[in-house]
């Protein structure tokens, strides 16, 4: 029969290994999070206030997504209402707005990433390049400024640019193209108006994110480039441009998440019955259907869809860049 080890004796090994291991989110792990809370009270205080809003106006109201999936009414209450199953969701696949809706907001999406997204990256290696202190804030104060101009009042604007026959811009294009344009209420001008408008509103608030990346590039660098006689264009090439792409992957991954919202405000202001058919997205049509013709649950469900849509991207993006790069969300 063995003695008991004494006390303060080391272990055999074969005892180190058959000691059952400390469980996973034990008294250990609870020990960890109450030490990270007395080291920094303050911050995880500061947290309090983001928590409480995306607790009531983020993830209380996702209880309303269950009206997707009944026949709502308001009389009777979301619990009331009787359950339907997928029948909306079918009702959206199988009806025949569905492909044109899909259509519309599909080439926007595309357009907003194609043009949209590039612009500021473009514009802020731009400014980085200027060398006159006094210009480059000149003109970063001057593209901020439609950023915070409201839809309403940028389509005003261009509501008054390109009004029939007396609009400065339609007055132009007439004597161009030597005929009779009418940009509001033609199809064939709807995107290239929308991007217009996008690219005028956002480009110069975007450039902000970018450029605080270029801040953040050590000159060192440039001076290596330049002793190995590089020159401007190598210098954007082989050191700016490697410098800001863990924040670009960073930045498309978050608008690939917003895939299919093309903004409803700008869409739903220059919308009229004669640009309807390209003009009408998923954004325009959850509206229409739900405020204007009362399909409470129909419209859920399609906003349910878009959502879906967007967590698919979101993760399938992230995974990718994680795969292929160094860079990705989480």
């Amino acid at each position: 029969m063995t003695s008991p080890a004494a006390p303060g004796a080391a272990l055999p090994a074969a005892a180190v290994e058959d000691a059952p291991a400390p469980l996973a989110g034990g008294p250990r792990r609870r020990r960890s999070i109450l030490k990270r809370l007395r080291r920094a009270p303050v911050l995880y205080l500061m947290l309090i206030p983001g928590i409480i809003y995306f607790a009531v106006f983020k993830y209380a109201p996702m209880y309303g997504i269950t009206i997707a999936f009944k026949d709502y009414l308001p009389f009777l209450g979301v619990e009331g209402s009787p359950w339907v199953g997928l029948k909306h969701f079918e009702r959206l696949f199988s009806g025949p707005d569905f492909g044109r809706l899909l259509s519309n907001t599909l080439i926007l999406a595309v357009l907003n990433v194609l043009i949209a997204f590039p612009a500021p990256i473009v514009v802020a290696l731009m400014l980085n390049e200027l060398r006159q202190h006094l210009l480059k804030k000149f003109i970063q104060t001057a593209i901020y400024i439609p950023h915070f101009l409201s839809w309403a009042i940028v389509s005003g604007l261009t509501y008054l640019l390109f009004a029939l026959d007396v609009g400065p811009v339609t007055v132009l294009l007439n004597d161009l193209l030597g005929g009779r344009v009418n940009v509001l209420a033609d199809p064939d001008w709807f995107r290239p108006l929308i991007m217009a408008q996008t690219l005028w509103k956002s480009t110069g608030w975007g450039t902000i994110i970018y450029l605080a990346a270029l801040a953040g590039v050590d000159k060192n660098l440039y001076e290596a480039a330049m002793l190995d006689g590089a020159g401007r264009l190598q210098q954007l090439r082989h050191v700016t441009i490697p410098a800001i792409v863990p924040t670009v992957i960073i930045m498309l991954i978050l608008n690939i998440g917003n895939f299919l919202d093309t903004g409803f405000e700008q869409i739903y202001m220059l919308t009229n019955s004669l640009n309807r058919e390209v003009a009408d997205v998923f954004d325009t049509y959850v509206y229409f259907m739900g405020i204007t013709n009362g399909a409470y649950s129909y419209s859920t469900a399609i906003g349910l869809f878009k959502s879906l849509v967007g967590l698919v991207l979101i993760l399938g993006a992230n995974w990718l860049a994680k795969k292929f790069t160094d860079s990705s969300l989480f």
